[in-house]
């Protein structure tokens, strides 16, 4: 299928997947005669894998470094934790998760803070500032 149907049938756009190319996620397909893309099964499941990887906050610089071992997962979904394909890896989803744990507990932080800074003060009577 050409590059537009690929990317309807993953969800997703012929840009992305011009840049999944580009970045590495996604092997260059087989052109035609005519130079336009042609992508199989097995490139949509990649896409939809590539795909449920950025939902989950992956970057596309963390994909890509555990690009080449995407075929390892079958199908078009992550496997359970732990289970061939998924251990052994290079740390790129601790590594993202740690981050993602440093982004929440630095919004925490942000939120009291901001939430200290406007409250009223001990012993102000809430009913006499909405009358």
């Amino acid at each position: 299928m050409r590059i537009g149907d690929a990317a309807a049938a993953a969800g997703t756009t012929p840009r992305a997947l011009r840049l999944y190319e580009q970045r590495g996620l996604l092997l260059p397909p087989p052109r035609t005669s005519s130079g336009q893309r042609e992508y199989g099964p097995r490139d949509i499941a990649r896409i939809r894998l590539v795909r449920q990887l950025l939902a989950l906050g992956l970057t596309i610089e963390d994909v890509a470094r555990c690009a080449d071992r995407l075929d390892l997962l079958e199908g078009d979904t992550l496997p359970p934790y732990g289970s061939p394909g998924c251990s052994g890896g290079s740390g790129v989803v601790q590594r993202r998760i740690a981050t993602l744990d440093a982004e929440i507990a630095r919004l925490t932080d942000l939120r009291d803070r901001l939430a200290s800074a406007v409250a009223e003060p001990p012993g102000t009577d809430q009913s006499r500032s909405q009358a």
